[in-house]
């Protein structure tokens, strides 16, 4: 089965990303709340020579975390080592990433919900006193060592910030929510992706792709290198309206940015549960996907959008969906 296009999950392809992400946060567009904050955080920290707070950033996949991470580093003039937290099995994984750290360095760890309980009870000492308290040695011998840390930034990104502990989301000490993007915004990103990749594309062509791309950056430079082949291959190489329309259809995009998935959704919801409400595990069973899936991928776009609304008995399509997909309700 093909990798959906437009999931905001990222995939193999997108490692082209790194390329063309923005180094320092005037390049970075968007997040204009999060990006004015963070500068005066980041300034601060460095006219009081002080290690800035541990930032927690959070929000749907392919909004910017990552990049946000590695212009924190850069405009803090510091290195950044990279994790995960399903990458942070035991606690000797951890301290081998913390002790390795400088003075002043950027730890960014991904999915940090995903890192188990007992790393991160480990994690709270050195996020607080820059300090590292493990313990060496089997049973019978086993002793506590401390371990004395540079100061750093921990750089949290999570899809899911309900799942973390309260204890480890109360050391951080600055908080900032990703939101979806706006067609401005991503018709800007568009056309820094076409200058930088060195590929032309027409005003028009950059909205409409924008107007597709979900909110998200990472959807939108992904459908920028699939119009670009049409754009090479049965074009003239410059990006314009009719072929990203010819483009993006194909590929089964639609104008609001939904797609196959995206139907087979709703109408599961309408043809299987009269519109809603329908619980979120019958849901899933309904169209063979995972409930986390359905949370975190599909569920955002959809209920931002007003397509989907939950309700304290579950999931309802809306009459906007019923619109889109020329469905008539039955009463």
């Amino acid at each position: 089965m093909d990798e959906r296009v437009i999931t905001n999950n990222e995939l193999d392809e997108d490692a082209f990303e790194s390329s063309i992400r923005p180094n320092r946060l005037s390049e970075y567009v968007g997040q204009s709340e999060v990006k004015e904050n963070l500068d005066v955080f980041i300034k601060a920290a460095k006219m009081r020579d002080e290690s800035l707070d541990h930032v927690l950033l959070y929000g749907p996949p392919g909004l910017g975390k990552t990049t946000l991470a590695f212009i924190i580093a850069n405009e803090l003039g510091s290195n950044i080592k990279t994790s995960s937290g399903p990458a942070i099995e035991k606690t000797g994984d951890l301290a081998a990433l913390l002790s390795s750290l400088e003075p002043g360095d950027v730890l960014f760890i991904d999915e940090i919900h995903r890192m188990p309980r007992y790393i991160e009870e480990v994690l709270y000492s050195a996020m607080e006193d820059f300090t590292l308290d493990i313990m060496v040695g089997n049973d019978s011998s086993s002793r506590s060592i401390k371990i004395d840390l540079p100061p750093f930034t921990l750089v949290g990104a999570t899809t899911r910030a309900g799942d973390l502990t309260g204890p480890l989301r109360d050391r951080f000490g600055i908080t900032s929510k990703l939101k979806f993007y706006t067609v401005e915004e991503l018709t800007n990103i568009v056309k820094r992706t076409s200058r930088v990749l060195g590929c032309p594309i027409e005003e028009e062509a950059a909205v409409e792709l924008a107007s597709r791309s979900r909110g998200t950056p990472r959807i939108a430079n992904r459908l920028f290198r699939r119009v670009r082949d049409y754009a090479i291959v049965m074009g003239n190489g410059v990006i314009d309206l009719d072929i990203t329309r010819m483009a993006l259809d194909k590929l089964k995009v639609d104008s609001s940015g939904l797609d196959e998935t995206d139907f087979n959704l709703l109408l599961s919801i309408i043809e299987r549960f009269n519109g809603g409400p329908v619980g979120i595990e019958a849901l899933a069973s309904s169209i063979g996907e995972e409930q986390t899936t359905i949370e975190d991928v599909y569920e955002p776009f959809l209920l931002q959008q007003g397509f989907l609304k939950r309700t304290s008995r579950g999931r309802m399509v809306t009459e906007k969906a019923y619109e889109h997909l020329n469905i008539k309700r039955e009463e």
